[in-house]
């Protein structure tokens, strides 16, 4: 009550309301259900209401355009351009209509549906190659088209973020330095902060301790790690599918070299203690793991995707990071038989 409370305060302000968002949902399976905007960039909300008769209906006032998301008791709902528009949102496909900027979004995912289906219809043969290359070319054009263009609006924002979590700090600088108005979106300072932690946790780098407690004990990195053993510590969550994947593998060079000095932990991050705790029964898990870390190591090792995987030697020095699948093998295999 209180969050909700807090949220409707947040969006009260003076003034003809500038905005109207209405979102249809397929039935009234919502309904009594408090709904919010949330801010896509910062996270914060900035506007709530209870969902009536299979809708949720929002007004207020925006001085500027933000992209946005609809969430439907703390569920993750579709996004839209939050602008000075009657805006109308379907609940099911996500699709918003309304406002200059979202009919601008939509523009350019129609032009890039119209090519991914031109790329499906093409024969399946060696003819249609160098066509596929040349619509691959096209497709990949758009967004850099609708970044340059919309660099001071939230659509540049959005484009530029489709290739930001591939960039290493100088590159994401070099980017900030050209176009420095990005330096302002939260987003962008929190990965930036990321590649920092990450640079100072690459291969060559020493571990950083963290500590956290879950049902009254306390464990801590440095109880696992630094210890005299290899240590392959994996960052995981169980409703991530390629953590759950990569379990088989880390569990081969448990089996092989468990006994010849390799230790394991898990540490479990952005997620729910009771989905961790069933996710190690159903996998039968056999190494520790630290329960409930959340964001704790994830800030402090610039992790911005799991399974982040990282293996730590005697001392603690930090000699693999980011392996998968036969990489990983390769580099835990070259540091056993050392």
């Amino acid at each position: 009550m209180a969050f909700a409370t807090a949220a409707m305060t947040a969006c009260a302000v003076a003034g003809e309301p500038n905005y109207k968002v209405t979102v249809n949902f397929p039935d009234d399976s919502n309904d009594d259900a408090m709904a919010y905007i949330v801010d896509f960039d910062s996270g914060e909300l900035v506007d709530s209401t209870i969902v009536t008769g299979g809708k949720a209906v929002f007004s207020g006032n925006i001085s500027v355009p933000a992209m946005s998301r609809i969430s439907v008791d703390g569920g993750r709902g579709p996004m839209f351009i939050l602008e000075q528009a009657d805006i109308t949102v379907d609940g099911q496909n996500g699709k918003p209509t309304g406002g200059t900027l979202n009919g601008r979004m939509e523009s350019i995912a129609a032009q890039m549906d119209s090519i991914v289906a031109l790329y499906k219809s093409l024969p399946q043969d060696s003819a249609s190659v160098a066509r596929g290359e040349e619509l691959e070319a096209e497709y990949m054009a758009i967004p850099k088209k609708a970044f340059a263009e919309n660099i001071d609006n939230p659509i540049g924002l959005y484009f530029f973020l489709q290739n930001a979590y591939e960039m290493d700090l100088e590159t994401l600088d070099g980017q900030l330095k050209k176009y420095p108005s990005l330096a302002s979106s939260k987003r962008v300072g929190k990965l930036r902060d990321a590649l920092v932690a990450k640079k100072e946790t690459f291969v060559g780098g020493k571990y950083k301790d963290f500590e956290i407690t879950y049902n009254g004990k306390t464990s801590k990195l440095s109880d696992y790690v630094g210890k005299g053993k290899y240590t392959l510590v994996d960052f995981w969550a169980s409703w991530c599918g390629p953590c759950i994947r990569e379990i088989s593998t880390i569990k081969n060079l448990y089996n092989e070299y468990h006994e010849k000095g390799l230790d394991v932990l898990g540490v479990a991050v952005w997620d729910e203690p009771a989905n961790t705790e069933a996710a190690i029964s159903q996998h039968q898990i056999p190494w520790p793991v630290i329960i409930n870390a959340q964001t704790i190591p994830t800030d402090l090792y610039g992790i911005s995707g799991i399974p982040c995987i990282i293996l730590f030697d005697p001392e603690g020095n930090i000699v693999s990071r980011d392996q998968q699948g036969e990489n990983l093998v390769r580099d835990v295999t070259a540091a056993m038989n050392k």
